[in-house]
C-alpha cells in the first residue's frame, strides 16, 4: 500500500506540471486573438437583439459591447459605434448585421478596428448607396419594408415582419420585436461613403439562406465583391438570432483569424 502511495505522490508533480502548460498554452491563445467584440445592431431592431450572441461569446471570455444606434443617419450612427470602438482597450472585431453592415463599413475605418463581420448585411462599395445596391436586383418576394413616412423615417410592415425578417422565430417573439422596433432613416439609402474599410480591413460574411428582406443573392454578391470569408447558414434575416451558436463560431473565427 505504501509503494502504490508512493507512486500516486510521485505522480502528482507530473499532473501538476501539464496542467500548468495546458493553462499556459490556453492563455498564450487567447492572447494571440481579439478580445474586444463590438456588434451593432441594424434598421427594425435593437441591441437586445444581440443577447444570445453576447452571452456565448462572454463565455468563451471575450469582452462584448453593443452598440444602441439610433438609427437617425448614418453618421449618426456611426459616431454611436464609433464612440463604442473608443471604450475598448486594444483591438477589435467589428460585427454588424443587415444596414448595421453599412455602419461598420465607415465606422471599420477606425485603427482600433482588426476585422469586419457582416451579418446578412449591407457591404456598401465606395460612393455606392444602400438604395442603388437594392434596385440592383430582383426584390425580395416577402419583403416589408415601407415607403418613408411624413418624418421621413422606414418602418417594416407588422403584417409581414414574422414572414419577411424572422419566420425561424416564434410568432410570439415576432410580434414583440415588430412592436418594438426601432425606424431607420430614409437618408441612410442615399448616402454615399467614401472610403469602404473591407478594403484595407479583413472581413467575413455569414449569408442567411431564407433571407426575405435582403435576397441571399444579394448577400452572395456583396461577400464576394468584398473578399470576404463566407459562411453560409440556414436562416432567416435575423439569423443571428434564430441561429446564434453558428454565428458565434464564425465571429470567433474572425477574432482569432486577426489576432497578432
Amino acid at each position: 500500500m505504501k509503494k502504490k502511495n508512493q507512486k500516486k505522490l510521485n505522480r502528482r508533480p507530473a499532473i501538476l506540471l501539464i496542467a500548468f502548460i495546458a493553462f499556459m498554452a490556453s492563455s498564450l491563445v487567447l492572447d494571440a486573438q481579439v478580445k474586444n467584440i463590438v456588434l451593432v445592431h441594424g434598421a427594425f431592431a435593437d441591441g437586445s437583439g444581440w443577447e444570445a450572441v453576447y452571452k456565448i461569446l462572454k463565455k468563451k471570455g471575450y469582452n462584448v459591447s453593443v452598440v444602441g444606434n439610433p438609427n437617425t443617419g448614418l453618421q449618426d450612427d456611426v459616431a454611436a459605434t464609433k464612440r463604442v470602438i473608443a471604450r475598448q482597450d486594444g483591438p477589435v472585431i467589428l460585427v454588424g448585421h443587415s444596414y448595421g453592415g453599412a455602419i461598420i463599413t465607415e465606422a471599420g475605418n477606425d485603427p482600433k478596428v482588426a476585422g469586419l463581420v457582416y451579418i446578412a448585411a449591407f457591404v456598401p462599395d465606395a460612393n455606392e448607396t444602400l438604395l442603388k445596391l437594392l434596385q440592383s436586383g430582383p426584390p425580395a418576394p416577402n419583403s416589408g419594408i415601407l415607403p418613408p413616412d411624413e418624418a421621413g423615417f422606414i418602418w417594416y410592415d407588422v403584417k409581414k415582419y414574422h414572414s419577411g425578417f424572422c419566420a425561424d422565430l416564434p410568432k410570439e417573439q415576432a410580434d414583440f420585436l415588430a412592436a418594438s422596433q426601432i425606424p431607420v432613416s430614409a437618408t441612410v439609402f442615399g448616402y454615399e461613403i467614401a472610403s469602404p474599410a473591407w478594403k484595407s480591413k479583413p472581413s467575413w460574411y455569414i449569408v442567411a439562406q431564407d433571407d426575405q428582406t435582403i435576397p441571399p443573392d444579394a448577400e452572395r454578391f456583396m461577400a464576394k465583391r468584398a473578399g470576404a470569408k463566407v459562411t453560409e447558414i440556414k436562416a432567416s434575416h435575423l439569423v443571428f438570432m434564430s441561429k446564434p451558436a453558428p454565428v458565434c463560431d464564425v465571429i470567433e473565427t474572425a477574432a482569432k483569424g486577426t489576432g497578432k
